[in-house]
């Protein structure tokens, strides 16, 4: 749909949202400082809702910003039985950039190695790291960037803390263990709910979920839904639930790898001459 099927309302509604969205990456990118002059910043094309939009925002920021930097969308075809060929691929060379499809069979490797009915998520997502990682290496890409949002933060945050006993997230700006790649979230601070408008009013062609049809990370459909639920019954729930993540207070804690809990009161002496 383009702005002008809109009415004068949905106009100026569409045009807020994009404000709030820009202004939400650009605080993102600006507080974490994902983006620096001369970055070549992959942007990875899932074919969802969020990929699609983490490319528009990046280049309308990329138009405004104080500093040069390219953006080089990246689409991995993981050779899926349903997968549409073409779809992501026609919309990226629609936006006039250097992009690139890259082709691994990735299906025949889970079916290899993963029972069915069994969860494949954690697998697929490794293999598509190591595959990503080295085409980054490979198009000389300084900055890799995710299209996962503040909703997607807050569900790690739970699902890490509920069945791995960690009070740990998706940062938002990554050094991989390798050393070679540095990812980042310029998503971090949108939230789904305007991404999910966004998509409905540009009506980008978003890949079914279909298309795997091995398995689902059951556990973090839970949790998306139980904070959803919290969300409608106390409104603005997870809002300060995201915020808490920005403000921790280590002393009051049980970490001692991370606070030295090795205190000592100040002596007389050391009062008075203070």
């Amino acid at each position: 749909m383009s702005t002008q099927e809109l009415n004068q309302k949905q106009v100026y509604n569409f045009n807020k949202l994009q404000k709030r969205l820009r202004h939400a990456a650009g605080k993102a990118i600006a507080d974490f400082n994902m983006i620096e002059a001369g970055d070549r910043v992959m942007v990875c094309m899932s074919g969802g809702k969020d990929s699609y939009a983490l490319l528009e925002i990046l280049q309308s920021l990329q138009r405004s910003a104080p500093v040069d930097f390219e953006l080089v969308p990246v689409h991995l075809n993981g050779m899926f039985p349903k997968y549409p060929e073409g779809v992501v691929e026609d919309y990226m060379r629609r936006t006039g950039l250097e992009y690139h499809v890259i082709r691994e069979d990735i299906h025949s490797i889970i079916t290899d190695k993963i029972p069915d009915g069994k969860n494949i998520c954690s697998l697929c997502s490794r293999l598509r790291r190591g595959i990503l990682y080295r085409t980054a290496r490979e198009l000389k890409i300084t900055k890799i960037a995710l299209g996962h949002h503040a909703d997607d933060i807050l569900a790690t945050f739970f699902l890490n803390l509920f069945y791995a006993g960690k009070l740990k997230s998706m940062p938002p700006k990554l050094l991989t263990d390798d050393g070679d790649n540095i990812v980042i979230r310029p998503l971090a601070y949108c939230r789904e709910k305007d991404l999910i408008k966004l998509a409905e009013i540009r009506e980008y062609p978003i890949l079914s979920k279909d298309i795997c049809s091995l398995g689902e990370n059951k556990m973090r459909k839970e949790i998306e839904e139980m904070i959803r639920n919290w969300d409608k019954q106390y409104h603005g729930r997870s809002e300060i639930m995201f915020k808490a993540l920005k403000d921790i207070c280590l002393s009051h804690l049980l970490d001692t790898r991370t606070y030295d809990f090795n205190l000592k009161v100040k002596t007389l002496t050391e009062t008075h001459d203070d």
